[in-house]
């Protein structure tokens, strides 16, 4: 009996330990960027320009806008809105962010706070949260699996720079973001946002989510951007995400 029990142990720590060294957070991510393309053509991406249209969902009913996100590396981005002639801009340069809000009355550009700057400056990398981390940064832990709708993921903790935590989950099959919650903190107040990815289209070699919903657990809004095309490399002036320099005054 002794033996049959030091046998069954056995096993089982064999089992244990095989499981807990089954997977670790540099090989999960290995296993995501050689999903997307690989490492060589996702650091080949200079920049990024993203077209599609964004539809908000609210207390007050739904609406849609133009969508246009221009992503350069290391880290800058800028995200613009239209509808009915009016453009709203968010923007970061990697230093500062700014903002254009012309849908609350305020057509000129204004710099944003430090908290409203981190959800764009942590949103600006091309190949995502997850890619080159240590280099922005951030730290990364696995938390083993989690149900995603029906699907038992990889639950990935990401500390950002700046003091906020996104969760990643992967798919276990294919290794790719299908869901991130990010929880921020905005003038000392915790905000959580929930952001499902789905239909992956290669651009440039590289795989990116052309659907993107998120639910914001603070107001109940929802919102999904529809991806309809994306181009890389393009050429985009860095002043595009800087701050506008002033206009002249003009003569009299």
């Amino acid at each position: 009996m002794r033996t049959k029990a030091v046998l069954v142990f056995g096993v089982i720590s064999l089992v244990a330990a095989t499981a807990a060294h089954a997977v670790t957070v540099d090989e999960l991510i290995a296993k995501n960027a050689a999903a997307r393309g690989g490492l060589d053509k996702i650091h080949a991406i200079k920049s990024l320009k993203l077209e599609g249209h964004l539809r908000f969902t609210g207390g007050f009913g739904s609406v849609e806008l133009g969508y246009v996100q221009y992503k350069k590396a290391p880290d800058a981005v800028r995200t613009e809105a239209t509808v009915q002639g009016l453009t709203q801009v968010q923007a970061w340069d990697g230093k500062e962010a700014w903002q254009i809000s012309p849908f609350q009355g305020r057509k000129d550009p204004e710099r944003m706070s430090e908290d409203d700057a981190k959800s764009l400056s942590d949103d600006a990398s091309i190949g995502g949260s997850l890619i080159d981390y240590a280099g922005r940064g951030a730290k990364v832990e696995y938390l083993g699996t989690e149900d995603v709708d029906g699907t038992l993921a990889h639950k990935l903790k990401v500390a950002l720079k700046g003091g906020d935590t996104e969760y990643v989950y992967l798919d276990p099959d294919h290794y790719l973001e299908i869901r991130t919650v990010g929880t921020r903190r905005v003038r000392g107040t915790e905000s959580v946002d929930i952001t499902d990815f789905g239909d992956y289209e290669e651009v440039a070699g590289v795989y990116f989510p052309f659907s993107m919903s998120t639910h914001s657990k603070d107001d109940g809004g929802d919102q999904q951007i529809t991806i309809d095309k994306a181009e890389a490399n393009i050429a985009v002036e860095d002043s595009e995400f800087a701050f506008p320099a002033a206009k002249p005054a003009v003569a009299k």
